[in-house]
């Protein structure tokens, strides 16, 4: 169901990628979801914290040059400047820290290389009265309500917003793209 729901925008956001050949990070692989949408000239590492949801991911990878590694979002366990792109797909919301998390990437990448994000966020001074008071219970089961991409962005400087469009949901699920300077 939310490959279907969300197979437009995931494709949307990934032909961003460059033509030219590089090393990307896929953070938060999840079960794959990316992985048949891929543009094939890139190799591709993809974390997440599970060994469970890698397992479920690696099938999905057919012909793509993909390896994937159990690890941390928050704590990336690779050298600084070891990716030319990073794309995170649904995983700010789900983090416990938004802010490491982008901090992360912002560390693993290599200046000039980008960043592609297609997730749920509140806009700035956004009431949304039900959300925020829904996502304390809901953050420990499936993912965060209540995520303003502007106050995570705001803790990277090193990350400069190169696009931001509305997605899904009348705006609440975003495109964005950035840009490591």
């Amino acid at each position: 169901m939310i490959d279907r729901a969300t197979r437009g925008a995931r494709r949307a956001s990934l032909a961003a990628l460059p033509q030219s050949p590089g090393r990307v990070l896929i953070d938060g692989i999840g079960t794959g979801l990316d992985l048949p949408l891929l543009p094939p000239q890139h190799h591709y590492v993809g974390i997440d914290l599970t060994a469970g949801m890698l397992r479920r991911a690696l099938p999905r990878r057919q012909s793509v040059d993909f390896h994937a590694v159990q690890g941390d979002a928050m704590r990336l366990p690779f050298a600084a400047g070891s990716f030319d792109h990073a794309v995170l797909h649904l995983i700010l919301a789900v983090v416990p820290n938004p802010h490491d998390c982008l901090a992360e990437v912002a560390r693993v990448l290599r200046p000039g290389g980008s960043v592609l994000i297609f997730d749920k966020f509140l806009q700035p001074d956004q009431p949304a009265l039900l959300r925020r008071l829904l996502s304390p219970a809901i953050r420990h089961v499936a993912t965060r309500l209540d995520v303003v991409f502007e106050e995570v962005l705001a803790h990277t400087p090193t990350l400069t917003l190169e696009s931001n469009q509305p997605a899904l949901a009348s705006g609440w699920f975003r495109l964005i793209r950035l840009k490591k300077i």
